[in-house]
């Protein structure tokens, strides 16, 4: 991982914490948490509080989120909202976080300006052992507490304002005057900080989940669908009435339902041929498939020559693996015709030439889905699929990893909303 580290491909564009009040605070949220404070003076944090060299130092990284669900969180700074989640086992938990910062800037700002902001994201499941227990999670609450109890003293000193205002005689009490000029030294003048956040329940719709190796759920105005390995605990028994079962290794049934649902674009030439989307594909199929037959050649180094002859010295494991001649073929036929009718394709290679349907609100999660079946893309993995990415990373022998580093760098990296905007038409 530290090729990755030192590439930005893994914990970057975090928020660093240098400095000592900072520090100190984290540290109380920590404590509040029931875990040792850091012993570090500079780590980065998430849009969630989640420090790798933390994680690293506690040998945890889970520590913010134990149990795998009820994600705790830990903000210093409202400059959080604008990160990247590293660490989640929900794909949502990211924009979870976005909503809360949006709908409570006010208080996030006015309180991080003397405080530290921590709790959980809870739901009514405290532990996921069944896909019940994942169809159970509809909505969820911020549990948002301070380290200092700015919350509370703003509250205290709420209800002292409205006494004075409707209590003729208030005025005359010097202690309960006291007690607000008291509380006001920590909490400031409440009348223009917002200091209690004003929305802390939001809704949790579609999503990915790490849990029973990676589980899908999907929600449609009739229906739930759930897709994932179909030995998953509760897999075709939770509400059968209300919920469909896909197993993920069905290509064809997973595909369908895909289509049916209208979370894909089908391959026409309007959107395939003006970002080079199977050009991508084909190129980085074909390239995979160097390295699986000689595990030695540098990829960094192969032109379209050297690639050509190899494809002429290579047929047979080539065409028995098929994903690359396909690739060519309905190149050929998008030129020739502008259309690829998918009926014609194999079940298995279909998802090679669809992407999430960029004005649908589950694009992403569409997009992540797709790239469970075109595992060659690691492009397409690392943009949707982190977490599948450094896994597949970790089995990949170091050669393949510098080329893949590489293929990110000069692809990826340097435009990434560009890229996003031309193989996937997302903004």
């Amino acid at each position: 991982m530290k090729r990755l580290y030192e590439n930005a491909l893994i914990y970057g564009r975090l928020f660093t914490v240098d400095r000592p009040h900072l520090v100190e605070r984290y540290n109380k949220a920590l404590e509040a948490f029931r875990l040792p404070p850091t012993k570090l003076d500079r780590f980065d944090i998430d849009r969630t509080g989640f420090s790798p060299q933390v994680a690293e130092e506690l040998g945890d990284f889970d520590y913010l989120d134990p149990a795998g669900i009820n994600r705790r969180f830990i903000i210093l700074t409202p400059g959080q909202a604008s990160l990247p989640v590293v660490h989640t086992r929900f794909s949502n938990t990211g924009g979870l976080m976005h909503e809360f910062y949006t709908a409570n800037a006010r208080a996030i700002h006015a309180l991080t300006i003397k405080d530290v902001i921590y709790g959980e994201i809870e739901d009514n499941v405290s532990a996921i052992e069944d896909i019940e227990d994942l169809l159970s999670i509809e909505q969820v609450q911020f549990k948002v507490l301070s380290a200092e109890n700015v919350l509370a003293k703003a509250a205290e000193l709420r209800t002292l304002v409205d006494r004075l205002k409707t209590e003729p005689d208030a005025w005359r009490d010097d202690a309960m005057l006291e007690q607000m000029v008291t509380l006001a030294q920590t909490t400031g003048d409440i009348r223009s900080n917002r200091l209690v956040p004003d929305q802390v329940v939001f809704r949790h719709s579609a999503f990915w989940t790490s849990h029973f190796g990676g589980t899908y759920v999907f929600v449609d105005d009739k229906m739930t669908t759930v897709i994932c390995d179909a030995d998953a605990p509760g897999f075709r028994r939770s509400r059968p009435w209300q919920v469909s079962y896909l197993d993920i290794g069905d290509h064809r049934r997973v595909f369908d339902f895909l289509s049916r649902s209208g979370r894909i674009d089908l391959p026409s030439a309007s959107w395939l041929e003006g970002g080079g989307f199977i050009d991508h594909r084909a190129d980085l199929a074909l390239r995979g498939l160097v390295h699986a037959i000689d595990p030695d050649a540098d990829l960094t180094a192969a032109d379209p020559v050297w690639l050509q002859t190899f494809v002429s010295r290579n047929a047979g494991p080539i065409r028995e693996d098929g994903t690359y001649p396909f690739l060519n073929s309905a190149r050929r036929e998008l030129a020739r015709t502008g259309r690829i009718d998918i009926r014609d394709v194999p079940h298995a290679l279909r998802f090679q030439i669809v992407r999430g349907k960029p004005d649908h609100h589950d694009a992403w999660l569409t997009n992540r889905l797709i790239s469970e079946y075109v595992p060659r893309d690691f492009v397409t993995l690392y943009v949707f699929n982190k977490q599948r990415f450094y896994a597949e990373y970790e089995r990949w022998d170091d050669g393949f990893r510098g080329f893949v580093v590489e293929t990110l760098k000069n692809t990826y990296l340097t435009d990434k909303a560009g890229l996003r905007a031309r193989l996937f038409g997302l903004d």
